[in-house]
């Protein structure tokens, strides 16, 4: 399996003759167990033989704070499935000798303390997870979590919101793996515009950091991610693609590689 890094393939920022040559990384997202864990597994499958470049893997949770209505409700149809914690440890460890691409864990700080933070970071390590976003834990509170991901090699995502502002170069120097950039305040969903001034941001964390960018929220549409895609280092695609595992439930999978398809080409 490729590394965070490698993923992106991102060898400087610095240049415009870099970023005019480089192709964002794209970062589709799915709540594992929604509808069932079979199901997952032909999603996140699909997804890699589409061209995603790194995947993340929503732990369903009873309170997602920064989630959507569409995610929300994957995140009650997954628990009601009766999907675990440990359940989707063993999914992943049954999938590692056919997966490539990094896999990236979001879920919520309750989640871990429930398991228990040492425990669960080691099974990140067994089974070949890169990294964690915690979108519940502020930059300020990350020390929590911080030293025993470094232990056992899993990346601690930082978020970077519109609203950073002044803590945007704190947040940046210290990042791992990537920065995920919150495209627009509020919780996730799919949205017709997207109208803060995101190339800005960018060009302010970059100046601070060659750890890559990636930006999240409310891309949906093909066009929305080549826009995207020419500004960050990844476009990352979540409520869109819940949305089509809602849809078509067990037979999702190939309307997914279809809908990832589009994307990356129009990126």
């Amino acid at each position: 399996m490729i590394s965070i890094a490698e993923a992106f393939n991102t060898p400087a920022h610095n240049t415009h003759e870099n970023r005019t040559s480089h192709k964002a990384a794209f970062i589709p997202f799915v709540t594992c167990g929604d509808p069932n864990i079979q199901t997952t597994k032909r999603i996140i499958l699909a997804m890699q033989d589409a061209g995603a470049s790194l995947i993340e893997l929503g732990i369903p949770f009873s309170d997602p704070t920064a989630e959507g209505p569409v995610i929300q409700a994957a995140n009650v149809r997954a628990l009601a499935a009766g999907t675990t914690t440990d359940a989707i440890f063993t999914m992943v460890s049954e999938m590692q000798s056919s997966i490539h691409v990094p896999l990236v864990f979001m879920t919520y700080a309750n989640v871990v303390f429930s398991y228990g933070k040492e425990k669960f970071m080691q099974r990140c390590q067994e089974v070949g997870i890169a990294g964690i976003i915690l979108p519940d834990v502020p930059f300020e509170e990350k020390d929590e979590f911080e030293a025993v991901c470094e232990r056992y090699n899993v990346a601690l995502i930082s978020l970077i919101a519109p609203t950073s502002h002044e803590r945007i170069a704190t947040i940046a120097k210290d990042a791992r793996g990537f920065i995920y950039l919150v495209s627009s305040l509020g919780t996730t969903g799919e949205r017709s515009h997207i109208t803060t001034d995101l190339a800005s941001i960018v060009r302010t964390i970059r100046t601070y950091t060659t750890v890559p960018c990636a930006i999240g929220f409310g891309i949906s549409q093909p066009q929305q991610a080549a826009h995207m895609g020419a500004i960050a280092d990844g476009v990352i695609v979540g409520s869109a693609i819940v949305k089509l595992v809602e849809r078509y439930k067990d037979d999702a999978a190939r309307y997914i590689h279809e809908y990832i398809t589009s994307m990356i080409e129009a990126m």
